[in-house]
């Protein structure tokens, strides 16, 4: 029971991450119209895309995932500066982070069998 919780709460949690990154982009559709709003929308959906390609690397290769969520989060916090309030880092790196973390303790898990 416990294998099987490492196992999948670092995948859906990723998989929820990237639904919420998306949500971001739904602003666009108020402001652009045409061609504008598709490339919009594809520029606010660039980051959940690769956060998902990741996810997809990480489900088998759970050392990715760890390497890649943990990079996430500390560019996160990197390219957003030191300037914001703590609730901006806990909202984006936070989750991140933990997704990472939960990838890292996956792979230990398995390496262990």
């Amino acid at each position: 029971m416990k294998h099987k919780l490492l196992y999948w709460s670092p995948r859906v949690l990723s998989l929820l991450f990237v639904v919420f990154l998306s949500v971001f982009a739904l602003d666009v559709f108020g402001v652009y119209e045409g061609w504008a709003l598709v490339i919009a929308l594809f520029m606010h959906l660039l980051a959940p895309l690769i956060v998902l390609l990741a996810v997809i690397i990480a489900w088998k290769r759970e050392l990715f995932g760890a390497v890649a969520f943990i990079f996430f989060a500390l560019y996160y916090v990197w390219a957003v500066g030191i300037h914001m309030y703590w609730s901006v880092y806990v909202s984006i790196a936070g989750p991140s982070a933990l997704i990472g973390i939960l990838f890292f303790i996956s792979w230990i898990q398995k390496r262990r069998k």
